[in-house]
């Protein structure tokens, strides 16, 4: 059974348009609400444990069927700033460009995720 989600899911829409529509203008409590909608449906399409997606402060979730972790580090991690991981679900800004930009923090064999955004 899928963890319940924190964000309702029409909620986490309407954060998203908005941060979409107005990325400067929303306030943290939009940024946060679409985060979090986009980290639940991301765990919720691809369910599984081997790779970690961080979002600080903000969320962390884990996804993608595989090896599961137990403790510490896992061995597949993604970690960036909520204006960047909005900006790569919404497809303003590409994995690649992320990565060489140092935005993004992508370790492991099975962390490249961009094709699942």
């Amino acid at each position: 059974m899928p963890p319940r989600r924190r964000v309702d899911p029409a909620e986490g829409r309407a954060a998203l348009a908005a941060w979409a529509a107005d990325p400067d203008g929303v306030t943290r409590e939009v940024v946060t609400t679409a985060v979090r909608h986009t980290l639940a449906e991301l765990a919720e399409r691809h369910p599984g444990s081997a790779v970690e997606v961080r979002v600080p402060p903000v969320g962390a979730v884990q996804c993608v069927p595989g090896v599961r972790h137990r403790r510490g580090t896992p061995p597949n991690v993604v970690e960036t700033d909520p204006a960047t991981w909005l900006a790569l679900v919404t497809k303003r800004l590409t994995w690649d460009a992320a990565v060489d930009s140092g935005a993004l923090y992508a370790s492991g064999d099975r962390a490249d995720i961009s094709a699942l955004l």
